[in-house]
């Protein structure tokens, strides 16, 4: 079978990657839908859900972000960005925290419980799937897989900085 790169080749390996790229392209399309799906229940819009993602994975990794690193990561004006802000508070999903006590202008976004009980019974089940599935692994290709996931998300974040 002749190739031109996006369709896969008769090569063992090539198809092989193909089948992931294929697979991660799904992935992508439906993690977009999801995010549709979640707003629409929720009477937000999907750049919400992508904030109130940005928002917990920062805090989990024990640095909540300010408004002006939501901005950037988003990609939105000054203006955009508080309105995201404004409807994620107004809907209790995230709260404006001062916590310096050096510097009260410095604000840090803060996951609430009301948001974290939301996510959960939207995402739980599909949290419940997710650890099925890599219950599947063991530990040494659960590191393969984790390799793996960080460099292609690392890849896609390049690619979309760079756009």
């Amino acid at each position: 079978m002749a190739t031109d790169g996006f369709y896969p080749s008769d090569d063992p390996r090539e198809r092989q990657q193909w089948q992931i790229v294929d697979a991660l392209r799904r992935y992508g399309t439906d993690s977009t839908r999801l995010a549709h799906a979640f707003a629409a229940q929720h009477k937000l819009r999907p750049v919400d859900l992508f904030a109130l993602v940005a928002i917990m994975s920062a805090e989990g990794a024990g640095a909540p972000l300010t408004p002006g690193q939501l901005q950037a990561h988003l990609g939105l004006s000054s203006a955009g960005t508080s309105y995201v802000i404004d409807r994620l508070e107004s809907s209790s999903h995230v709260r404006r925290n001062r916590e310096d006590a050096d510097d009260n202008r410095k604000v840090r976004l803060r996951y609430t419980q009301d948001g974290m009980r939301t996510a959960l019974a939207f995402f739980g089940p599909l949290g419940q799937s997710t650890t099925a599935v890599l219950a599947q692994f063991d530990r040494d290709e659960l590191a393969v897989i984790t390799r793996f996931t960080e460099a292609i998300a690392q890849a896609m974040n390049a690619h979309v900085e760079g756009a």
